[in-house]
């Protein structure tokens, strides 16, 4: 599916920058007070991150690159992103300072002020960005439950996003540090892989050395289904992970366990195969028992029927880089962090493991999660 639309993709995901660029350039740059040569200069790296976008595309679907160059190309999404929140700012404060009554000499003064602070803010939020996301932070969270009568540890990862920079090493360091934790069990909650499964194999091979007492678990994310989605299944099912294809399993000692419970991502509408079915997810499951419930996309929240007490959700990255949470709080109901939806039911939302696009993170660093329930 995701082959036949990717022209389409690609051509409004380009588009969608050339607009930023644009606007970048026309209400940010030029109205610098800059030489004419410097904003040349400007106006070429704005070129440049365009085309480093093109290869990001490319790389990320079609071709493989090294490291260091996936690194680089990856970077122009984040950048632009954030150079273009500093100019909608410096535009508002530059339409104020040049109608506010005020002399021309101070307005000078300010208007170089604010000409100075924006190229500063727009270069230390993008470094800022890009050292955050070199730290993976471990999230440590407490959950009661009603009627569990045992306590147990789960290790959550989420939206790991394997492909590019997220590779086999990063993925071993991963699965050390999960190993540390020492849980009962770990969950993934989707967009595990974001490449074709035969560039993930080795980065996936890893994920066999994590270590548990009660099984490793995994439901599909929306970035499953843009790489053959069956494809996936079938390769982590050969991990030894359990895939909960809207059906539950019980976990510990009858009496003394809960229900884990897994279904497919709300994409699978769109996609038209896989699509999520909360009835039969929670088919037969021990009804004395509470139950912990993988879906991918907060916002699955609002099809649960009852019979669920905890929720594990990602697909938010935590908005990822900060002036993007607006957007993703219009989409989804929670953002990250643990939330009491109902009297009966909680949702713990991961910020995720790894990143999507630019290697940055800024205000929502990626996590590993040990979740407690007793």
């Amino acid at each position: 599916m995701f082959l036949k639309f990717m022209p389409l993709f690609f051509v409004a995901f380009i588009g969608v920058f050339i607009v930023i660029n644009m606007y970048i350039d026309r209400r940010f740059f030029k109205q610098l007070h800059l030489s004419d040569r410097t904003k040349k200069y400007l106006n070429i790296f704005l070129h440049i991150n365009i085309l480093g976008i093109v290869l990001y595309v490319l790389g990320r679907y079609l071709f493989d690159f090294p490291n260091w160059l996936y690194f680089l190309v990856s970077l122009p999404i984040g950048v632009l992103f954030l150079i273009l929140c500093t100019a909608v700012f410096y535009d508002i404060f530059r339409v104020i300072i040049d109608k506010a009554p005020i002399k021309y000499n101070r307005r000078e003064f300010f208007k170089k002020s604010l000409d100075i602070s924006s190229l500063g803010v727009a270069f230390a939020i993008s470094s800022r960005a890009i050292y955050e996301a070199k730290f993976i932070k471990l999230e440590r969270v407490d959950i009661k439950i009603e009627n569990l009568k045992k306590k147990y540890k789960i290790v959550q990862l989420s939206d790991v996003h394997i492909g590019g920079i997220v590779d086999k090493a990063f993925i071993k360091n991963i699965v050390d540090r999960v190993n540390k934790l020492d849980p009962d069990i770990v969950v993934i909650t989707g967009d595990l892989v974001d490449i074709k499964i035969s560039r993930a194999q080795d980065a996936l091979d890893e994920l066999k050395r994590l270590k548990n007492r009660l099984g490793v678990y995994f439901i599909v994310g929306n970035h499953e289904y843009f790489h053959d989605v069956d494809e996936i299944i079938g390769a982590v099912k050969k991990l030894g992970v359990k895939v909960l294809e809207n059906e539950n399993v019980y976990v510990g000692e009858v009496g003394e366990g809960f229900n884990l419970a897994g279904v497919y991502d709300v994409f699978g509408y769109r996609a038209e195969h896989h699509r999520p079915d909360i009835y039969k997810a929670l088919e037969n499951r021990d009804k004395n028992s509470p139950t912990v419930l993988l879906a991918h996309q907060p916002r699955y929240v609002d099809e649960l029927i009852g019979g669920v007490d905890l929720m594990l959700s990602g697909h938010t990255h935590g908005g990822q880089l900060y002036p993007f949470k607006a957007l993703v709080r219009l989409q989804q109901p929670y953002i990250s962090g643990l939330h009491q939806h109902s009297k009966e039911l909680q949702v713990y939302v991961s910020k995720g493991t790894g990143f999507w696009g630019p290697p940055m993170r800024l205000g929502a660093s990626s996590e590993i999660t040990e979740i407690t329930i007793s």
